[in-house]
């Protein structure tokens, strides 16, 4: 099967398809790091650039049709640290651009007596509650109604039986297939009317595992001879801002995206958050790219077990037939819109049956589980530029007592240990500076240790 892929950053998909008999005939990125980093580990694959000139280029025949076309549009749009505009936007409307691309690439396979293309579409859960109904607006899109399908706020799962395609979407936690990083994201599979997306997105209900822990998940270890301490087994969603200085938000009171090694607190590094993602050890460390480039990179991109979860389902399953029924009953109540023969239906709770009685199971946890250690991640060749100084340490303390925020208990008594420690040498330092008759109390040099103290 040959895959394009759209707003395509690090490339994820090709990570996690690799051993996949898939072949990607084209990217499509604009960003100038990404646009690089594929130019360096996959120079044979050509980057088509923007992806709005992508439509006229399929239909002049320029670039090749693939079986499957997978992206993720800009989620800031989308997203409840973005700025919530949806599809007032232009990033937000660049989910329409998509379907006319998936549009435009079935004419021309249609042309050639090809099936219709295979759709992965992946986004942040905030676009479910979006204020402009943007998923409404795409789902009704992709599946050719011709306007959009009213809601509020879309389940966590659901399935579209549409005039031009069959939909499904779930909302899958990565934490759930092997990395300990809790990152939930919205997957959308489509396709033409005899592709069933619920194949491979939905699971059969009956063969639910336990969902117990299988790896011994510590908080406090030793590693390459240094004692590592985290403050939980898995960490908050990385994202892309995560390396430009970062030292606030709700997972820096949590805890989630620190280290504490031998007593000092830091960041994660670069490897750190790739392992977090699932990608090979330096991935994205090609020549000459900055920490804050990888950092962009890794937050921005898609985590790799999953991906590699719904490639293997496309594989398997993506011409097995379904048994979903339009007069099945046991659906009728998780109808939530309807034109004709044509329905929306929510599949959350695994309330969605087929005609033989079986359950789909569609939560965030997939029917085998698999959890990460946070162990397996620590690099401990940490530089010291990602270790949090003590004036930094007393700023989050400080922003803390401010805004009546609660902080993970251990994360203070280290904080508080890094920011005291600091003073108490300050104050030895100027000590001995005054014994020694260097400078007096008054001294611009005493001034500024004291007030750095006092932040």
């Amino acid at each position: 099967m040959t895959v394009g892929s759209i707003c395509s950053g690090i490339e994820a998909a090709s990570v996690a398809w690799k051993k996949l008999p898939f072949e990607f005939n084209w990217f499509s990125e604009i960003s100038p790091f990404p646009s690089k980093f594929l130019k360096e580990i996959y120079p044979e694959t050509p980057n088509l650039g923007d992806m709005c000139q992508i439509p006229d280029l399929l239909k002049a025949n320029s670039i090749k049709s693939p079986d499957i076309i997978c992206g993720g549009t800009p989620c800031q749009a989308f997203s409840l640290a973005g700025w919530k505009k949806g599809l007032e936007d232009d990033r937000g409307n660049l989910t329409l651009k998509f379907v006319e691309i998936i549009d435009e690439n079935d004419e021309l396979r249609r042309k050639n007596g090809q099936d219709p293309t295979i759709v992965l579409w992946e986004n942040v859960e905030g676009v479910l509650r979006d204020k402009t109904n943007a998923f409404g607006c795409f789902l009704a899109s992709l599946a050719g109604f011709e306007n959009e399908i009213p809601s509020t706020r879309w389940p966590l799962s659901g399935y579209v039986i549409g005039p031009k395609r069959n939909i499904a979407w779930r909302v899958l936690d990565a934490k759930y297939f092997g990395l300990p990083q809790q990152r939930r994201r919205l997957y959308v599979m489509a396709g033409g009317k005899d592709f069933h997306p619920e194949n491979i997105l939905f699971e059969n209900a009956d063969d639910i595992a336990s969902p117990k822990k299988t790896s011994n998940s510590k908080l406090s270890f030793q590693k390459g001879g240094k004692k590592i301490e985290v403050f939980r087994e898995y960490t908050d969603c990385l994202y892309s801002a995560y390396g430009t200085k970062w030292n606030g938000n709700a997972a820096a009171y949590n805890g989630s995206l620190f280290v504490s090694e031998n007593g000092r607190l830091r960041r994660l590094t670069p490897l750190e958050c790739e392992r977090l993602m699932g990608f090979p050890d330096n991935y994205t460390n090609i020549p000459g790219v900055k920490p804050t480039s990888r950092y962009q990179g890794v937050g921005n991109s898609w985590a790799v077990p999953v991906i590699q979860w719904i490639g293997d389902r496309i594989h398997k399953n993506y011409k097995m037939k379904s048994n979903i029924m339009l007069n099945d009953l046991r659906i009728e109540s998780s109808k939530i819109f309807s034109l004709g023969d044509y329905c929306v239906y929510n599949a959350t709770n695994q309330n969605i049956a087929n005609l033989d009685g079986v359950r789909y199971s569609t939560s965030e946890i997939p029917n085998n589980p698999t959890w990460g250690r946070m162990e397996d991640v620590i690099d401990t060749d940490a530089p010291e530029n990602v270790f949090i100084t003590p004036v930094g340490c007393k700023g989050i303390l400080r922003r803390t007592q401010e805004r009546g925020l609660s902080l993970n208990p251990r994360l203070r008594i280290i904080l508080e240990s890094v920011s005291s420690t600091w003073c108490e040498k300050e104050i030895e330092i100027i000590s001995r500076k005054q014994k020694r008759g260097r400078f007096s109390t008054n001294a611009p040099e005493v001034t500024n240790s004291l007030i750095r103290m006092q932040l």
